[in-house]
């Protein structure tokens, strides 16, 4: 059996390394010039880290990260528990995204990713799927995965008008760096601000400090990213309790800040077809805040789903995938058959929030789209 995946990131990268163990080969296909990560900081709960034990990778993994604890705090610094979780509910494992991208790059080997091949369009029959390359080439397989981001080629061919969208007025900034002299930082600080803003920061496993700022319903920007951290950092400490947020913000060079304006995927009819599947990060909104990504797409179904069709293909039991729901979502979570999109949520219309799974969801109860 063969795989083609789209897209050499962490999703990618994992769900290669897993059909490699099940035996199935894998081949990546990666637009840029090199395998590279964008972004800063992630953070692995339990489950994300319990699937790279299972794929003989949890103790290099660890080995890059340090432990760290998400607890959210007020404006005012004081300490918000949500009812129903323990201590063990908010830690996780803090990485350097460019550093597991790394790790993962190496665990599936040169030979089986190729760089600068973009896809452009495939061909699929009940028999397999054929990718077609910008350069001309061509390649066959059983299935191909969609793990290409937030703008997926794969999706925009699976269905066309489901290109990701502006999330109008909400943005996010961050960095990571050295702490600044004077600054102690041996915690993590997580804020739920005023003016519908949440950041902080987390001391990472070599040292350095990844800081986040993020906002709904910004007005017009002005100034430079990092001018615009700051200003936005002055509402997560109303009361002068935690300095070293804007002392971080003050420290980073400016071309080291990073500002996105978070997207939106549409509502999905559906995931699959006969023979394309799409991995289920990049079934839904992106969102670089308190580092989520890696668990909806190693802790859920995106590493399992193209495994467990193909050893269905091989076990005889079935032909080809059929299209479906996500079911990682709970029912009343669904929206038309996919987790992307915007739901309403007492009145106000919310992104669902299906990413997180076991560990994560005190986050998610805390942190799912806040309106502030």
């Amino acid at each position: 059996m063969r795989a083609v995946i789209v897209g050499g990131g962490i999703i990618g990268l994992t769900t290669a390394i897993a059909l490699r163990r099940q035996g199935i080969e894998a081949m990546i296909h990666e637009q840029a010039p090199a395998i590279r990560a964008a972004g800063a900081g992630l953070g692995l709960w339990a489950n994300a880290v319990a699937v790279f034990d299972e794929l003989g990778l949890g103790e290099q993994v660890r080995a890059i990260g340090r432990p760290a604890e998400m607890f959210f705090r007020n404006h005012a610094g004081e300490v918000i528990h949500p009812s129903g979780y323990s201590d063990d509910n908010h830690r996780y494992l803090l990485v350097h995204r460019a550093k597991l991208n790394d790790l993962l790059a190496e665990a599936v080997g040169p030979d089986h990713i190729r760089l600068d091949s973009r896809l452009v369009g495939y061909d699929e029959t009940d028999t397999g799927v054929t990718a077609h390359f910008g350069d001309g080439t061509r390649a066959g397989a059983d299935l191909l995965v969609g793990a290409d981001g937030v703008y997926s080629i794969v999706r925009s061919l699976l269905l066309p008008g489901s290109e990701a969208v502006e999330h109008k007025g909400h943005h996010a900034w961050r960095a990571v760096v050295p702490p600044p002299a004077g600054t102690t930082i041996d915690r993590s600080v997580i804020v739920l601000g005023e003016e519908r803003t949440r950041g902080g920061y987390v001391p990472t496993a070599d040292g350095t400090v990844y800081w986040l700022v993020n906002q709904f319903g910004v007005d017009p920007l002005h100034g430079t990213p990092k001018e615009q951290a700051a200003e936005r950092a002055a509402f997560l400490d109303t009361t002068g309790w935690n300095p070293a947020l804007p002392a971080l913000i003050a420290s980073t060079p400016d071309e080291q800040v990073l500002h996105n304006q978070v997207m939106l995927v549409p509502p999905l009819a559906r995931w699959v077809s006969q023979r394309v599947v799409l991995a289920r990060r990049f079934r839904s909104r992106t969102f670089p805040a308190h580092h989520r990504g890696c668990v909806a797409g190693c802790g859920g179904r995106a590493v399992a789903g193209p495994a467990a069709h193909l050893l269905r293909w091989r076990g005889g039991r079935a032909g080809r995938l059929r299209s479906r729901p996500d079911p990682a979502l709970p029912e009343g979570q669904r929206v038309g058959q996919d987790g992307g999109g915007l739901c309403d949520a007492g009145g106000i219309r919310r992104p669902l929030c299906g990413l997180q799974t076991l560990d994560a969801q005190p986050v998610a109860a805390l942190t799912t789209w806040r309106t502030g």
